[in-house]
């Protein structure tokens, strides 16, 4: 399914592009995001990590230089279908 995303009129690329996943705390969500990000745009990542108040969610956001519309819309794509992700912004 392609996503209908006006990135490619709104960003000049290439650019940093912040992801910003919220998903269930637990020991792999970082994990299983970075594997995610890095398969598609290898780097060195620095995220930053917030959780709920409770500690049941996190809130990972990951600074990501990216070259193209596509490469956006295939990253959201790919961290929609982590099962501890519950939102990407």
């Amino acid at each position: 399914m392609a996503l209908n995303t006006h990135f490619d009129e709104l960003l000049d690329f290439p650019c940093v592009f912040a992801f910003k996943v919220m998903g269930i705390a637990g020991p792999t969500l970082m994990e299983d995001i970075l594997s995610v990000i890095q398969k598609h745009a290898p780097g060195d990542y620095a995220p930053t990590v917030k959780p709920s108040s409770k500690g049941t969610y996190q809130s990972i956001s990951i600074p990501v230089t990216v070259d193209s519309k596509a490469l956006i819309e295939t990253i959201y794509t790919e961290l929609n279908k982590l099962e501890s992700v519950r939102y990407i912004l």
